[in-house]
């Protein structure tokens, strides 16, 4: 017959630094060490926001979830980064969801122009079930938007005039970013688009290849845009806003405790990032208009949003699923 002894505790030091050291490795083994991506500079309002998300996340884990963010876009192209991230090559990314559009139908939809009425209205849908059902459409594709940071609202600027009303733009050569959406905008509106890269705006408005263009007030200052384009008009025709994501399967495989604090953590940090981008905006309003610029206000935008009629049916068309998510944004208060 086999017999068994009881088990003893071991308490010598030996036994005991073994058990810490198996304490110590399980531990690790659940620790998660992240990488996340960010285009933007030290100083800009993202940059900041990602940094304090990534200090939340080690505090409000204990340690046990640590990000560490590579800004400037050492570790690539916003399209590479986006497809690292769906892959689970890097963790984390703050993105514009322009890019993401070909990606996941449902954040192409932010691209409509005047979708948003103004920064508030963006918030309120993008804060609410409209922003759950994008994240949702972009969870299917691998990513998983955690929290919604300001990129701020384009408006029209150029060389020749104040632009009031839908029939200014008509027979304005305008730059736009390579999208057949932005495209289809300014010639619904009388215009006529010049897609091109960004770097080459400046010298295409100072030599007249191109009237005008159309940006938020951080990029038309930055740039210089302002002294050979002096004529800026508030119509907010785009308002794209940009994302914290997560690998999806990242994301799944967090406890329910651990989701619900990195979450908390985005959107902490997206409390930060849209103060500092309102300041920056405000910011660089005040300085180009004491440069001179001529600025007017568009109060109400009306006549332009009708005159998108024809690039809302071809994109509905196209993308007739999307139809209620358009409606369920447009009726957002």
């Amino acid at each position: 017959m086999i017999r068994f002894r009881k088990a003893i505790p071991c308490l010598a030091a030996p036994c005991l630094a073994a058990t810490a050291l198996l304490a110590s490795l399980a531990t690790a083994a659940q620790a998660a060490e992240w990488r996340g991506w960010n285009i933007h500079k030290p100083g800009y309002p993202n940059t900041v926001a990602m940094d304090k998300f990534a200090e939340l996340l080690d505090q409000k884990s204990g340690g046990k979830i640590t990000l560490k963010m590579f800004h400037s876009g050492t570790l690539g192209t916003q399209p590479d980064a986006i497809e690292q991230v769906r892959i689970g090559g890097l963790e984390i990314g703050n993105f514009n969801l322009g890019p993401i559009g070909p990606v996941a139908p449902e954040a192409n939809v932010v691209s409509l122009p005047f979708i948003f009425r103004d920064m508030g209205h963006m918030h309120r849908a993008l804060d609410g079930e409209a922003g759950d059902r994008i994240s949702a459409g972009m969870a299917e594709k691998g990513l998983v938007a955690l929290a919604w940071y300001d990129s701020g609202a384009r408006s029209f600027y150029n060389s020749k005039k104040p632009i009031e009303t839908p029939a200014d733009v008509s027979g304005m050569k305008v730059r736009v970013m390579n999208n057949d959406l932005y495209s289809g905008m300014i010639a619904a509106l009388g215009g006529n688009p010049s897609p091109m890269a960004f770097s080459e705006v400046y010298q295409s408005l100072k030599t007249g290849v191109v009237d005008g263009a159309e940006n938020n007030w951080p990029s038309y200052e930055s740039t210089g845009h302002f002294e050979v384009a002096g004529y800026y008009s508030l119509s907010q025709h785009l308002i794209i806003p940009e994302c914290v994501c997560i690998n999806a399967t990242v994301y799944d495989g967090l406890s329910d405790a651990d989701k619900a604090l990195v979450k908390a953590a985005a959107r902490e940090s997206a409390t930060l990032q849209r103060e500092l981008w309102a300041k920056r905006a405000e910011t660089s309003r005040e300085k180009v208009i004491q440069a001179g610029v001529k600025f007017n206000d568009i109060p109400d935008k009306a006549a332009f949003q009708e005159a998108m009629q024809p690039v809302y049916d071809k994109y509905l068309g196209d993308n007739p699923d999307l139809k209620p998510l358009v409606e369920l944004i447009k009726g957002t208060k």
